[in-house]
């Protein structure tokens, strides 16, 4: 999708950037409810009074009210912005210090071209060395990102980040009072909840329960069969914390041990869980 160079100080390392992953949710048409004819979006000049063809319209940039720049593609391809071609490294630091979570947006694979090998193998392993990730930046659809340059197995990935004034600040939010007492009861039990659900993460045990849903919905209607429905379960208020807490435990418990094989022996397992705390 998009080829330039990393530039790494004075050394011009030649790539071409491809998406590491692709979105597979499902998709809907709108219809139209009488007839049920698939409906179309028209780019429409309410001047004119006609249709604009896709090929045919062009960008603008409003100054005022009513009043726009017209800006060319091709002057968007040679603005004098060196990161158009460029994924230009700033600086480096250590990957704790990017707060992924809010920062990193799309992920990108960054494949060396044939005469840029040799380079891109030498800023692989200064990253591995030094155990550092690269921060710089890329211009890609219409604007300037910052970005992550980290390694990725046996290629280099490339995060685009947000930029700092996008982060949206926490004050806005009624977060809860610091000073929430927490009885060292109910921490132990949530600490042993969690234990008994942590995992190491592999996202191959995992499926979209959504889109197969959907699936499910699709070929239901098709063979003109009744949908199973799940009732919502109710928000009900928590009066007692430790006896749901108790109860979560002894369920992850029997969960895990189901998935171990065997009996469930959630009592075994919270003392076991306990044991493994104390010591």
């Amino acid at each position: 999708m998009w080829r330039g160079a990393i530039s790494f100080g004075m050394v011009a390392i030649p790539v071409r950037m491809y998406l590491a992953n692709e979105s597979k949710g499902v998709s809907f048409r709108l219809l139209c409810p009488r007839d049920g004819a698939p409906l179309r979006n028209k780019r429409w000049c309410p001047v004119e009074e006609c249709e604009v063809g896709w090929n045919d319209a062009v960008r603008g940039f409003e100054v005022g009210k009513d009043e726009y720049v017209r800006i060319e593609d091709e002057e968007l391809d040679n603005l004098p912005l060196a990161t158009t071609r460029t994924i230009e490294i700033l600086e480096f630091c250590d990957d704790s210090e990017i707060d992924a979570g809010v920062y990193v947006k799309g992920a990108y694979y960054l494949e060396p071209e044939a005469v840029g090998v040799k380079p891109y193998q030498l800023l692989r392993k200064a990253l591995e060395k030094t155990g550092k990730v690269a921060v710089g930046k890329v211009a890609l659809r219409d604007r300037e990102h910052l970005c992550r340059l980290a390694l990725h197995e046996r290629a280099i990935l490339l995060n685009t980040l947000h930029w700092p004034d996008e982060i949206r600040d926490l004050g806005q939010l009624a977060l809860p009072d610091a000073e929430v007492e927490i009885h060292a009861r109910e921490l132990e039990m949530a600490v042993m909840l969690v234990e008994n659900l942590a995992a190491r993460f592999d996202p191959a045990r995992h499926r979209d329960g959504y889109r197969d849903a959907v699936q499910g919905l699709v070929e239901a209607k098709l063979n003109d069969q009744p949908l199973e429905r799940i009732p919502s379960p109710p928000l009900a208020q928590i009066t007692d914390l430790m006896a749901v807490l108790k109860a979560s435990v002894e369920a992850s418990a029997r969960q895990r041990q189901a998935a171990l094989g065997g009996e469930a022996e959630p009592e075994r397992a919270t003392a076991t869980a306990r044991r493994r705390r104390a010591s």
